[in-house]
């Protein structure tokens, strides 16, 4: 390393310049042992169009640059080491392991996969019981207007501002096979909602409750679904800034107005909350099953509206796909 150093410490020293501008530099013996250059082809012809001092100093910039880049690409590689996305493990592997194992790594958030298995749904005709159903959403978009003036409402991607908390789980109910392969899962219990918050590209914020309550769905095992509840994101006990809520606090922000006048019209929304449900659609699909086991994976795509603040916005359309896995028996 030494012998690098002060080889390429000799290249740089100062040389005077001819009036042609060019400068050969002889190469020692301990400059050919050092970059290993025959003797033969030692002689090196440097064409210079400026002064020595620039050419110097471009040589210093172009050393400090790379040095930079390399730098910049070990901090990179070690990033994404460190938080890439974890193996997706099956099942029993996930068991097997302890809280300390699974803590910080993303593998909670997950769905198992299926080691082996068929690419169709391989179960006879009868009555099952699912259960352990997962859903774990892969991409979130939101329908709201183009950025383009007069472009149509259009589903946008999103950045999720939740952490890794949007995985629903433990979900359970029956599911029948009919003789004709049709298929039908209504849900009963289990974590069927997980509260998210997504940002539009041009930064506003949109918050649901993703969930599946109270579906039924049916149909083929490669494409099955229906139609879900979607409970408010806030409850009636929830108050606003001004402690106006559903079933408590204040009914108006301000004081009846002389002359018999209440609530403008444009402030109905804001004091009369409205914490109705709505529903949502969800479409399934069976990619592998593992009978011997009994665990399906598949895909599914789910629309459905967004939070309205207790009534007083409207709603925007957000469609979830992503993974899902379940256990029949």
């Amino acid at each position: 390393m030494a012998a690098s150093l002060q080889a390429a410490a000799t290249l740089m020293q100062p040389t005077k310049v001819g009036a042609r501008s060019s400068v050969q530099l002889r190469s020692s013996q301990s400059l050919n042992k050092t970059f290993r250059v025959e003797q033969g082809g030692a002689r090196l012809t440097c064409s210079l169009q400026a002064d020595l001092k620039d050419f110097a100093r471009k040589c210093t910039d172009a050393a400090k640059f790379a040095g930079f880049a390399l730098a910049t690409s070990a901090l990179v590689v070690s990033g994404a080491n460190a938080e890439g996305v974890p193996k997706r493990l099956t099942y029993d592997e996930i068991q097997s392991k302890t809280y300390l194992e699974v803590k910080g790594t993303g593998t909670a958030n997950q769905c198992p996969t299926i080691d082996g298995g068929v690419d169709k749904f391989a179960f006879k005709p009868g009555k099952y019981y699912m259960k352990k159903l997962c859903l774990e959403p892969t991409s979130f978009t939101v329908k709201a207007e183009g950025v383009s003036k007069n472009a149509p409402p259009e589903f946008q991607d999103t950045k999720l501002m939740t952490r890794l908390t949007y995985t629903l789980d433990e979900i359970e109910g029956p599911l029948e096979v009919s003789p004709d392969g049709t298929i039908k899962f209504e849900e009963k219990d289990g974590i069927d909602y997980a509260a998210v918050t997504v940002q539009l590209p041009g930064g506003e914020r949109v918050p649901f409750l993703f969930t599946i309550k109270q579906l039924v769905a049916t149909g083929k095992p490669e494409k099955f679904g229906g139609e879900f509840l979607v409970p408010s994101y806030r409850g009636s006990s929830f108050l606003d800034p001004k402690g106006r809520g559903g079933s408590t606090g204040y009914d108006s922000a301000v004081a009846l107005p002389a002359g018999g006048r209440g609530d403008e019209e444009e402030l109905i929304k804001e004091n009369i909350k409205n914490t109705d449900s709505s529903s949502g659609k969800i479409t399934l699909g069976v990619t592998k099953s593992k009978p011997e086991s009994g665990e399906v994976i598949g895909v599914f795509e789910s629309v459905q509206p967004s939070d309205t603040d207790l009534g007083s916005k409207a709603p925007k359309d957000v469609k979830i796909q992503g993974i899902w896995y379940a256990q029949l028996e």
